[in-house]
């Protein structure tokens, strides 16, 4: 079946981390809470674990069950929760602040509040402007209590929230004082998780154009070494600060930890995505397979999915085989960590990656091949900007780049959609 193509020419909250307690490392897991091999264990920043799918399909709910679980292997965890929603107290027994608060042995648990995240950012703002006099004071009269939430700073406060948790900025000798070994996300929704996981890849686009702004305008040239480093020192990358560094070696150390932040989210071993849906709601069956093309558009791999069932039927043969070539397990609806299958543990605490491409070249065919669950194909735009060098793919409210291998580049020919994927002809 053919598909028409539409081708188109050219903040970090003050978090005081507990006192640390000696624990059991049981042998599974010492790899899963790593993010390497070149550095010891200790050294390694803790897996981020988080859930997607449908409002009300069980994340919070998997997101409890799974920090339960790896607390009670052993593995110190912290629970982060960006909601006001009370269901994560109610399930964890105890009463969250905007600072870890120790739940259960090896279980910590911290709800993030914008109101009081933008507080910290702005404080540092302060003080390096004090030493650069950029603003004249202006910034030092500004009361942050005062200032409300904006649209928007509830997707940017998470990234500052879990960099002080998981620490991947600093350099390794500088984070061996790791205080968790897994940090469970729970964000607003599964789209703003899924805007964060996406966010390293789509600001290499926006990097590129903002420093070409900054070095090749003269309004740019005027301003921009003095907004760069008043940024630079409040952010304080690696610990340090701007002095002695020119603007172009801010730049690439700029460049250089979106890439490694890119990279650490793409490693199973530091990073898991899983989908969650509600088994006796065919809707929330239909959200997942959704969101499961979402997160391949928005360049994450999914690790696995869960499915909340009250008892086992042929419900969760079909719900498995919908899903396949994703590791399936059923979870229990009353969030205990006892009524946990065998094999939902195994997935949780998996430290090997499924097997599937999200794309496949066949240069022979001139052929690419992209994998899109939850789809349909008239929801799907492809565009080529740039000549035959890459493939915009628009769909579900993602924008994905492909980049087309030298002996494959050329312009669309034909597409069609078949099995849950696209497979685009080039000429």
């Amino acid at each position: 079946m053919d598909l028409s193509i539409l081708l188109s020419s050219p903040l970090n909250p003050p978090i005081r981390n507990p006192t640390r307690r000696s624990r059991k490392l049981y042998p599974p897991f010492v790899t899963m809470a790593t993010s390497g091999d070149s550095i010891s264990a200790q050294n390694k920043p803790p897996k981020l674990v988080t859930f997607i799918g449908k409002g009300g399909s069980g994340k919070t709910t998997a997101s409890v069950l799974a920090s339960k679980y790896y607390a009670s292997e052993g593995l110190r965890t912290c629970l982060v929760v960006h909601s006001q929603d009370p269901t994560v107290e109610l399930l964890m027994g105890c009463r969250l602040q905007d600072t870890p608060t120790e739940c259960g042995t090896n279980l910590f648990a911290v709800k993030l509040e914008t109101s009081k995240m933008i507080l910290e950012p702005l404080e540092r703002l302060k003080k390096v402007d004090a030493s650069l006099n950029l603003t004249q004071g202006i910034l030092e009269r500004i009361v942050g209590e005062e200032l409300g939430v904006l649209p928007g700073m509830d997707s940017f406060a998470p990234v500052l929230a879990l960099q002080n948790l998981i620490n991947l900025f600093s350099k390794e000798k500088e984070s061996s004082n790791k205080e968790y070994d897994v940090v469970v996300f729970d964000g607003i929704s599964s789209e703003e998780t899924l805007r964060l996981l996406g966010a390293t890849e789509r600001a290499r686009s926006y990097l590129k154009y903002v420093k070409d702004l900054a070095e090749k305008t003269d309004i740019g040239r005027l301003t921009s070494p003095s907004i760069i480093k008043l940024v630079y020192d409040a952010v304080k990358m690696h610990g340090r600060r701007s002095e002695g560094k020119t603007s172009s070696e801010i730049w690439i150390e700029i460049e250089g930890l979106i890439e490694k932040t890119s990279l650490w989210l793409t490693n199973h071993k530091n990073f898991g995505c899983y989908i969650v849906m509600d088994l006796t709601q065919l809707t929330s069956v239909s959200a997942a397979l959704r969101y499961w093309g979402c997160a391949i558009q928005a360049g994450t791999h999914v690790s696995g999915a869960f499915g909340f069932l009250p008892q086992l039927s042929s419900v969760e043969k079909g719900a498995s085989e919908k899903f396949s070539p994703l590791p399936f397990s059923i979870l229990p609806l009353d969030s205990s960590v006892d009524s946990l299958n065998s094999s939902a543990k195994e997935l949780l605490r998996s430290t090997s990656q499924c097997k599937y491409s999200s794309v496949c070249f066949d240069a022979k065919e001139k052929l690419v091949t992209l994998f899109m669950p939850g789809f349909d194909k008239s929801e799907v735009k492809l565009f080529q900007y740039r000549g035959g060098l890459e493939l915009l793919v628009e769909v579900g409210d993602q924008r994905r780049i492909i980049k087309l291998p030298g002996n494959m580049q050329g312009k669309v020919a034909a597409a069609k959609f078949v099995d849950r994927n696209l497979i685009v002809k080039l000429r």
